[in-house]
């Protein structure tokens, strides 16, 4: 598990580099300031969770379930929310109704934040033992 969490972390973080460069410079020219606005949102929470996902990966033994779970809701959550939002971000320039990723971006939210509870609850169990 400490192996996959720190491959995720990694990936999301080279590809949040990668992305965030497109959508400093080429993505400027396609995408509306409001859609610009939004793939943002979704590269700087996919930044800041791929640094907490490295910070998992490193410190966390997950030999507690607790601990595999807030993983693992982070990396979906991440995947879900910033996923979503790239794809709508760019739905109107593809000509595209992709409107049915709504929902799914505050599915991503709710799992990230899953995630941040189930660390607070290990990290509170960690110091009642």
């Amino acid at each position: 598990m400490k192996q996959l969490v720190l491959i995720i972390a990694s990936i999301y973080g080279m590809l949040s580099v990668i992305l965030g460069a497109f959508g400093a410079h080429a993505f400027k020219a396609i995408l509306s300031p409001e859609k610009l606005i939004s793939f943002d949102t979704g590269v700087r929470y996919q930044m800041y969770h791929a640094i907490v996902l490295l910070i998992i990966g490193l410190t966390l033994s997950f030999t507690s379930s607790i601990e595999k779970w807030s993983a693992i809701c982070i990396m979906i959550g991440v995947f879900l929310f910033s996923f979503s939002i790239y794809f709508l971000a760019f739905s109107e320039y593809w000509g595209v109704n992709l409107r049915f990723l709504g929902p799914v971006t505050p599915i991503g939210g709710m799992f990230m934040i899953v995630g941040w509870l189930l660390l607070v609850v290990f990290f509170v169990k960690m110091k009642l033992n």
